[in-house]
């Protein structure tokens, strides 16, 4: 299972995000679970698809830091910021090398006014968008910055430092061996893991429409999968909603004829 984190922060950027510092609220309910699993292959309409890939390095401005278990030294906005290696799970490193965060998973987020802010289920955050793990700089005003790049800061200069947990590191590798553009993320109690899932919206990848249920996510609820595609070439917050995908789920046979194609 994936870092809750990972589609709230995609679901939370796409509604805007709320604001950094507003007041802290709980997290709703969880509605009761009132879907039933997909026991024959069947149409179902009104799906949310979202794209998660490992986030390349080249889209982040921070300073080269070293880091506990990586080689070298790397952006320290793409270790531990917003939509970096330690939110998504794994990262393209500058050097071409996938790497990805190994914990602890524990360690909380802020917002942009260093104010602890929490996941919940639905896709939202307790206090606003998350900003940074929950260490690092701060400036005089208590709020996240960091050191650039080019030099100078984020958010103007640092007036304190707050360590990160001792145990924090991260390691080369991918996190998992799923294939680009073949595997998607789904809730298990409506969609059986090892379903095969036709997406016509994706005709024209190089899925050729069809993929695997092999993974699941902390906010993949009922009618919600999740593409794991290869990195773009710039940082993307993709969602498709509405869609029409039809599932095959694990053990049924149709015949060919009888399956959706990127042709029909």
């Amino acid at each position: 299972m994936r870092l809750v984190a990972v589609i709230a922060s995609i679901l939370a950027a796409l509604a805007g995000g709320p604001a950094a510092g507003r007041a802290e609220r709980p997290c709703p309910p969880r509605p009761p679970t009132t879907t039933h699993p997909v026991v024959a292959p069947r149409w179902l309409s009104g799906a949310i698809v979202t794209e998660y890939y490992p986030v390349r390095e080249a889209w982040f401005s921070g300073k080269r830091v070293r880091v506990p278990g990586l080689p070298g030294t790397h952006r320290v906005d793409w270790l531990y910021g917003p939509h970096g290696v330690a939110m998504n799970g794994e990262g393209l490193a500058a050097d071409g090398r996938f790497d990805h965060f190994a914990g602890p998973y524990g360690t909380g987020w802020v917002n942009a006014d260093g104010r602890p802010t929490l996941p919940c289920w639905n896709g939202v955050w307790t206090n606003g968008s998350p900003a940074w793990l929950d260490f690092g700089w701060r400036n005089g005003r208590g709020q996240v910055t960091f050191p650039l790049a080019a030099g100078g800061w984020s958010n103007g200069a640092a007036a304190r430092y707050l360590a990160p947990p001792p145990q924090l590191r991260f390691a080369a590798g991918r996190t998992r061996p799923l294939p680009f553009w073949h595997t998607v993320a789904v809730d298990p109690e409506l969609i059986p893991l090892g379903s095969r899932v036709f997406i016509p919206a994706y005709c024209d990848t190089p899925a050729k429409g069809w993929f695997r249920a092999l993974d699941t996510g902390g906010a993949i609820i009922a009618l919600h999968v999740d593409v794991y595609r290869a990195p773009p070439q710039t940082l993307e917050l993709h969602a498709l909603r509405g869609q029409r995908i039809y599932v095959v789920p694990a053990g049924a046979s149709p015949s060919r004829r009888a399956l959706p194609s990127c042709r029909s």
